[in-house]
C-alpha cells in the first residue's frame, strides 16, 4: 500500500534548494518561478540565450516529478504538433488521436516568439483552458499543466512581439540574466565532473503539488486587500504613460501570487508585503507604454514600480 505523505510549504523550500544546484545565483528567479507554479500560472522568461531557461525549467520538472516536453519553435512548427492530431486506423475504422507535444505535465515553448500566429494561438487555447480541442473533440491537459515558454529579445533575428492578449495569459514574466564573476566560475567548476542538473532529485509529486495549491487556494484575504488591489489596478489604468493599463485577469493573478507568496512564507493569510513583493512581476507584461513614454526610456518595471509607491498600504493587523 502506497503510503500518504503531508506537504507543506518547507517542501516548496527543499525544492527550491534543489533546482539552485543547477541554477546558480538566481534565488529570487527561482523564488518567482516557484510562487507562479503554485498559483497555478504559466511563466515568460525573457532573456538573451545561454543564461539558462531551459535548465531552469528541466530543473523544475525533475525536482517535482513531472512529465516534462520541449518544443523548439520555429516558423515551420504546425498547430498539429503542439495539440495532435487524428489519423484514420483502417484496421478498426476509427480515427485515432495522436497527441501533440503539449500533453504532459511542464510544457517548455522554447523561443516562442519565432513561431507563426496560427501556432501560438493553438498554445494560447491550452494555456487559458487547459484543453485541446482536435477535430471536434476536446481533451483536457494532464494536471497540473504548467507552460514555460522562452523568447528572445524584440529585434533578434526571427522574432517577433507577442500579441498582449497572449502576454496577458502568462501569469509572469522573468529574467535570469547575466551571472556575476564568481557564479559564472562556480558554474564552470561545478561542470567539471558532470551536470548538476543529474544530482536533482525530486521532493514532490505532481499529486503533492496539486495538494499545495489547494491550500494556496484557501489562504485568506482581507477585504482592505482586495481593495487595495483595485487602487493599484486603477491607478495603471489612469496612468498618463500608459496606453494600456492592468486587465482584470491581472487582478486576479496579482490575488493568487499574493496567496502562494504568503503560503511559502508559511503563512495562511496575505499581508501588504505579499502584494507589493510581486506586484511587477505580475503586471510589468500586461501593460503598454505610450509613445512619450518609449521616447523617454522608461521601463514597464519602472511604471509598475512607480505605481506601488504612489498607493499607500492599508495597515492590516493580523
Amino acid at each position: 500500500m502506497e503510503e500518504t505523505r503531508t506537504v507543506s510549504y518547507q517542501t516548496l523550500h527543499l525544492a527550491e534548494q534543489e533546482i539552485a544546484k543547477a541554477v546558480v545565483g538566481k534565488p529570487l528567479v527561482i523564488r518567482r518561478v516557484m510562487t507562479a507554479i503554485l498559483a497555478g500560472g504559466h511563466i515568460l522568461m525573457e532573456d538573451v540565450p545561454g543564461v539558462g531557461k531551459t535548465t531552469l525549467a528541466v530543473a523544475c520538472s525533475k525536482t517535482m516529478a513531472m512529465e516534462y516536453r520541449r518544443t523548439q519553435f520555429t516558423p515551420d512548427v504546425m498547430p498539429s504538433d503542439v495539440v495532435g492530431f487524428c489519423v484514420y486506423n483502417r484496421e478498426t475504422g476509427v480515427q485515432e488521436y495522436k497527441p501533440g507535444s503539449v500533453m504532459c505535465n511542464l510544457y517548455l515553448a522554447d523561443e516562442i516568439n519565432r513561431t507563426s500566429s496560427k501556432t501560438q494561438s493553438a498554445l494560447l487555447e491550452v494555456m487559458e483552458e487547459g484543453t485541446v480541442t482536435v477535430d471536434g473533440i476536446t481533451r483536457r491537459v494532464p494536471q497540473p499543466f504548467i507552460v514555460i515558454a522562452t523568447q528572445n529579445p524584440v529585434g533578434a533575428a526571427g522574432t517577433q512581439m507577442l500579441p498582449d492578449s497572449q502576454l496577458d495569459r502568462f501569469m509572469i514574466r522573468v529574467s535570469i540574466g547575466y551571472p556575476s564573476e564568481d557564479q559564472e566560475i562556480r558554474m564552470m567548476k561545478d561542470r567539471k565532473t558532470g551536470n548538476p542538473i543529474d544530482d536533482i532529485r525530486p521532493v514532490m509529486t505532481a499529486q503533492e503539488l496539486l495538494a499545495l495549491r489547494q491550500q494556496a487556494d484557501s489562504v485568506m484575504v482581507d477585504d482592505r486587500l482586495y481593495n487595495y488591489v483595485t487602487e493599484l489596478v486603477n491607478a495603471t489604468r489612469n496612468h498618463d504613460m500608459l496606453s494600456l493599463g492592468i486587465s482584470p485577469r491581472g487582478s486576479l493573478a496579482i490575488i493568487a501570487m499574493a496567496k502562494a507568496n504568503a503560503l511559502i512564507n508559511g503563512r495562511g493569510y496575505v499581508i501588504p508585503e505579499d502584494i507589493s513583493e510581486v506586484f511587477a512581476v505580475t503586471t510589468a507584461h500586461r501593460i503598454m507604454l505610450t509613445p512619450v513614454a518609449r521616447m523617454n526610456r522608461v521601463s514597464e518595471q519602472d511604471i509598475a514600480e512607480q505605481v506601488l509607491r504612489s498607493v499607500v498600504p492599508p495597515r492590516i493587523f493580523a
